[in-house]
C-alpha cells in the first residue's frame, strides 16, 4: 500500500472516530451532581473521549502523506491537547465512579478544578488552536495542488476551526459538529487515497506546484 493510500486511510478512520466521539458521549446535565456522576462515571464517557484522542493521533499521520508542514503543526497541537483529554477521560471517570460508589466529596468542585486549572486550560486552548492552524494549512495545500479537488480540505479545516466554539453549544450541535468534522476527514482521506502517488506530493509544495505549503 502506498504512502498516500495509508495517509488517506488514516484520515478516513480519524473521521469515523470524530463522529463517534460526540455520538457516544453521554449527555446528562453535568452542572448537577447526579448528572455529572451519570456522565463521568460511565464506560461511554471513557470510550467517547478515547475515540477523540485516537482521532487526534491519526490526523497528523494522514497529513504526512501530502502536507508535511500541516502534519508537523497538527502533531504539536495534538501533543498540547491530549494531556487535557487524558484528564477528562480517565481522571474525571475515576471521580464519577468514586462518587457513584458513595464516596463523599464535592464532585462539582473537583470536576471544575480538573477542567479549569489555568495551565491545563491554556495548553488545551493553544493545542486546539494549533490543530486548527494545521488543518487550514492542509486545506491550503489541497487548494493549491492543482491535482486534488479544491474544496476537499475545506470542511475538515472548518471542523477544526470550530472545535473550541462547539464546546459551548448544546448536545445536538456538538454531534452535528462531529458529523461535519468526520465527513470532512473522510472526504479528504478518500480524495488523497485515490490520488496518483506522484500527484499528491505536489499539494505539499513541490517545485511544480508553485507556492504551496513549504516542506
Amino acid at each position: 500500500m502506498t504512502r498516500t493510500r495509508l495517509g488517506g486511510l488514516a484520515l478516513a478512520l480519524a473521521g469515523v472516530l470524530f463522529v463517534l466521539y460526540p455520538a457516544v458521549r453521554p449527555w446528562h446535565d453535568e452542572s448537577t451532581v447526579d448528572g455529572a456522576v451519570a456522565s463521568l462515571g460511565s464506560g461511554a464517557w471513557v470510550a467517547s473521549h478515547l475515540f477523540a484522542m485516537l482521532g487526534f493521533l491519526l490526523v497528523p499521520l494522514g497529513l504526512l502523506a501530502f502536507a508535511p508542514a500541516a502534519a508537523v503543526t497538527t502533531w504539536i497541537g495534538a501533543g498540547l491537547t491530549l494531556p487535557y483529554y487524558g484528564a477528562e477521560d480517565f481522571g474525571l471517570n475515576a471521580v464519577g465512579r468514586r462518587a457513584g460508589a458513595g464516596d463523599r466529596f464535592d464532585v462539582l468542585a473537583l470536576v471544575d478544578a480538573v477542567r479549569y486549572g489555568p495551565v491545563a486550560a491554556t495548553m488545551f486552548a493553544v493545542g486546539l488552536l494549533t490543530l486548527a492552524v494545521g488543518a487550514i494549512l492542509a486545506a491550503v495545500a489541497v487548494w493549491r495542488s492543482g491535482t486534488l479537488p479544491r474544496w476537499a480540505g475545506v470542511p475538515f479545516a472548518l471542523g477544526f476551526a470550530l472545535f473550541i466554539p462547539q464546546f459551548y453549544a448544546p448536545a445536538a450541535v456538538r454531534i452535528a459538529h462531529g458529523v461535519l468534522l468526520g465527513a470532512g476527514l473522510v472526504w479528504l482521506g478518500v480524495t488523497v487515497g485515490r490520488a496518483a502517488p506522484r500527484s499528491v506530493p505536489a499539494a505539499a509544495g513541490s517545485p511544480r506546484s508553485g507556492p504551496a505549503v513549504p516542506r
